[in-house]
């Protein structure tokens, strides 16, 4: 059911991906940043953005295809900013990928070796009950990855970001001391932009942020079915756990 939300082929299993528009709001109450999102799975494929105006991103799987982005950035030298993303450089969502391959992974654990499946009496052949905890442990550790890469985004310096395949991506380039960061963090869509600028009084370099998000349903499906997910696969382990108690049960 997981699977159904992301972009990976199950065969036999119909997907629930689509494409749908979200507005991302500031999350202060300042109101600098308002963007309309398109999104469908892990990609976005088109966006404006601009400091109190409205901005639009289309979202495919697991890249931004095309964004328009102004900014307009009051403490800046050029306080009107536009780049833009186009349908043939894309703008890759590592996160929503990386919890897609995270949960193949669990599902390749129930058709690989050693798992034995009798396909005569529609049952797996377990040899031992360690072996069934060893199995779902493996599984476990799967969720809890997938699950991780949708909750806690990946921390990146701001150089990080400058120098990044996405960024690059831009044209035409931002100036060297803006950045733009699109991520994912529990059920939603988060879009910053980073202005770094140096103190007026300390001349130590600071940055300011700026930043609007969204809340994705899918997202909260997905998140609530990894959940599930673990939570069956530790009642499974606890009952399993019963029979290591008796030795012949381990053979």
């Amino acid at each position: 059911e997981c699977c159904r939300r992301f972009p990976v082929h199950v065969p036999g299993l119909e997907t629930l991906v689509k494409t749908e528009k979200f507005p991302l709001n500031s999350s202060t109450h300042l109101d600098q940043i308002k963007i309309l999102a398109t999104l469908s799975a892990d990609n976005i494929c088109y966006a404006i953005l601009f400091q109190k105006t409205m901005s639009v991103i289309t979202m495919n799987y697991n890249y931004l295809l095309s964004q328009d982005i102004n900014l307009r950035l009051h403490k800046h030298s050029i306080p009107n900013q536009r780049t833009i993303v186009q349908n043939d450089c894309q703008w890759k969502l590592h996160q929503i990928q990386d919890a897609s391959n995270h949960l193949m992974s669990a599902l390749y654990l129930l058709s690989s070796p050693p798992l034995r499946f009798d396909r005569n009496e529609s049952k797996f052949d377990f040899r031992s009950a360690q072996e069934v905890i060893e199995m779902v442990n493996n599984i476990m550790s799967c969720l809890q990855r997938g699950r991780n890469s949708l909750i806690v985004p990946k921390k990146r310096t701001i150089e990080e970001l400058q120098s990044s395949r996405n960024m690059q991506s831009l044209q035409p380039p931002l100036p060297n001391d803006l950045a733009v960061s699109f991520y994912i963090q529990s059920h939603k869509l988060v879009c910053a932009v980073y202005h770094m600028l140096k103190d007026s009084h300390s001349g130590q370099l600071k940055f300011d942020i700026y930043q609007a998000e969204t809340s994705v349903p899918w997202l909260s499906e997905a998140l609530v079915l990894f959940t599930v997910g673990l939570q069956f696969c530790q009642q499974l382990k606890d009952k399993v756990s019963v029979f290591t108690q008796y030795k012949d049960m381990n053979y």
